[in-house]
């Protein structure tokens, strides 16, 4: 039976209800329900009867500095470490939405055995059981890109299986699922389906300025959140004429990230709940540095420094060097850039500073990956490539081509005093 109650006043629609409260008249923690309310044409969280605009970021590392940002809210993509991230959180006012993870058909889990589907069901059960409560919960996402690749639709009736469970566990936060995308088709599943979502997560890169149009013409109604947004993705992006993909620099990515932020999720106030930038932290995806918004050091870029701004309207003190230009041979990343083995070559980058403080310059070569995931699988870092370098000074680089034939890509960091930081690479082809 589902536990949530529809009722109808003028121009509001309430999709969960409940007092909000963090705490008894004793002091002691309590759990703060959420609900979604729309009005005046708008949906909105309502959290502790004020309107609740998500600010969040996919990543529960550094969530110090996440809090400093003017973020108010964290996505995990599982319950793992979930007690330490939920108080964590708490400590700092931060709101969670608790990933729940949903084993995938790639992955070979099969949504026609109803055992293993029924194992997984009792399994979420402990799970809600377990962290129900918590003070920092916002919303449960069940499932992560569950749709990705995938051909049975099944899946979506395991979906919904959990959703009125939980519905009827934790009648207090939000339900939804989030998915690679949005087309007509899926989302026609979805609201024949899985009508026990409050609204749906959408993870999506190159395509973002075109969503709010998008869930119109596929005629979505209920509100939504975009999970995951950020640069462009590898498998949207130019690519060489050896095929593989052009990053952008982290000053590019920075750019894109305010304006995709502004135009888009901030542009929706219909229907758009917020959002979660990707990635508050650092992992192998392509290269080590295409989404997340720090490096491997876990030095902040750029785009943290424009995160805080649109979060806050105000710049961080300290802030990040840019990269103005980056070349090999004269040739910027995505040209024609063909080396012979062995011989000797010059890069250079130039960078800025916002306020023209100094800042220290860093080079690596690596070999082009060769173990590409889908939808964020655990990648293997390529390992660094020592002894090319023969002089560098002032932004410029002497290096000699390595001796095997193939492709690479030679990465600079830019970093200040301060430990910001900015990075760039340009992939290159050694031929035989």
């Amino acid at each position: 039976m589902r536990s949530n109650i529809w009722l109808l006043f003028p121009a509001v629609i309430l999709i969960t209800l409940g007092a909000c409260r963090a705490s008894d008249e004793a002091g002691n923690e309590k759990v703060v329900p959420v609900s979604v309310e729309k009005i005046d044409d708008e949906y909105t969280i309502i959290r502790e009867g004020e309107p609740y605009f998500i600010r969040g970021a996919g990543g529960s590392g550094q969530l110090e500095k996440l809090a400093e940002a003017g973020a108010n809210s964290v996505r995990t993509w599982s319950t793992t470490n979930a007690d330490e991230i939920l108080d964590k959180a708490h400590e700092l006012g931060l709101t969670v939405m608790l990933g729940i993870w949903l084993q995938h058909e790639r992955h070979g889990f099969d949504y026609d055995d109803e055992q293993a589907v029924a194992e997984q069901k009792a399994e979420v059960r402990e799970k809600v059981l377990r962290y129900k409560d918590h003070p920092a919960l916002l919303a449960w996402g069940l499932g992560n890109e569950v749709d990705l690749m995938y051909e049975n639709t099944r899946v979506w009736h395991a979906v919904e299986d959990i959703a009125q469970m939980v519905r009827e566990l934790d009648p207090h936060h939000l339900i939804t699922t989030v998915t690679a995308g949005i087309d007509q088709e899926k989302a026609d599943l979805i609201k024949k389906k899985v009508p026990e979502i409050d609204f749906l997560s959408i993870n999506t890169y190159g395509d973002l300025p075109d969503l709010p149009n998008k869930i119109r013409e596929i005629g979505w109604e209920k509100p939504y959140a975009v999970t995951e947004w950020g640069p462009t993705g590898h498998w949207e992006s130019p690519r060489t004429t050896w095929d593989v993909p052009v990053e952008q620099t982290s000053t590019e990515k920075a750019e894109v990230y305010r304006s995709r932020y502004k135009e888009t999720i901030k542009g929706d106030s219909e229907m758009c709940l917020g959002s979660y930038a990707f990635l508050w932290g650092q992992k192998q995806e392509t290269t080590p540095t295409w989404y997340g918004m720090f490096l491997e050091n876990g030095y902040p870029t750029e785009v943290v420094d424009a995160m805080q701004y649109l979060w806050t309207g105000e710049w961080p003190q300290e802030r990040a060097p840019s990269i103005v230009r980056f070349e090999v041979e004269g040739m910027k990343a995505g040209e024609d850039i063909r080396l012979e083995a062995g011989q000797q070559y010059t890069a250079m980058v130039e960078g800025k500073h916002p306020h023209d403080e100094s800042f220290e310059i860093e080079w690596e070569f690596l070999p082009e990956s060769t173990d590409i995931g889908a939808g964020g699988d655990p990648e293997e870092r390529p390992e660094t490539i020592y002894g090319l370098e023969i002089e560098h000074d002032n932004g410029e680089l002497i290096f000699k081509a390595p001796q095997e034939p193939g492709p690479y890509r030679l990465f600079t960091y830019l970093y200040t005093r301060q430990n910001r930081s900015a990075t760039a690479n340009i992939p290159f082809y050694v031929m035989e």
